[in-house]
C-alpha cells in the first residue's frame, strides 16, 4: 500500500506543478472557439485535449482523498502530454498558436511560465 501511496503522491505533485490553470479559468477557456478548434479531432467530434480538459476540471474540483485510480491514470496521461508538448515549443511568439491552445486544453498555459 505504501508504494501505491507514494506513486499517487508523486503523480499528484507533478500534476499540480504542470497543470497551472485554475478550474474556472480552464472551464472558461474550454468554452472558446479557439479551444474547440485546437488538437486532433476524431470523426469531426471533440478533440482528445478538449475532452481531457473537461476531465481535468473534474479532478481539480475533487478533494485529494476522493480521487480514484482512474483519476490518477488520467493525471499521469496529462503530465506526460504536457511534458512532451512543452519539448516541441515553436520559436517566436506563441501567444496565438495552436501549440499554446492545445496545451491550454490540457490545463497548462505556457505564458504563465514567462
Amino acid at each position: 500500500m505504501a508504494g501505491e501511496e507514494d506513486a499517487h503522491r508523486e503523480t499528484w505533485d507533478t500534476f499540480r506543478e504542470l497543470v497551472n490553470m485554475a478550474p474556472a479559468a480552464l472551464e472558461k477557456w474550454l468554452a472558446t472557439d479557439e479551444s474547440r478548434a485546437a488538437g486532433q479531432h476524431k470523426d469531426g467530434g471533440e478533440s482528445t485535449g478538449h475532452a481531457s480538459g473537461r476531465a481535468i476540471v473534474g479532478i481539480l474540483r475533487k478533494k485529494k482523498g476522493d480521487l480514484s485510480d482512474e483519476d490518477y491514470a488520467h493525471m499521469r496521461k496529462v503530465t506526460g502530454y504536457i511534458r512532451r508538448h512543452l519539448a516541441q515549443r515553436p520559436s517566436g511568439d506563441v501567444r496565438d498558436t495552436r501549440w499554446r491552445y492545445s496545451l491550454m486544453n490540457w490545463g497548462h498555459d505556457p505564458l504563465r511560465d514567462s
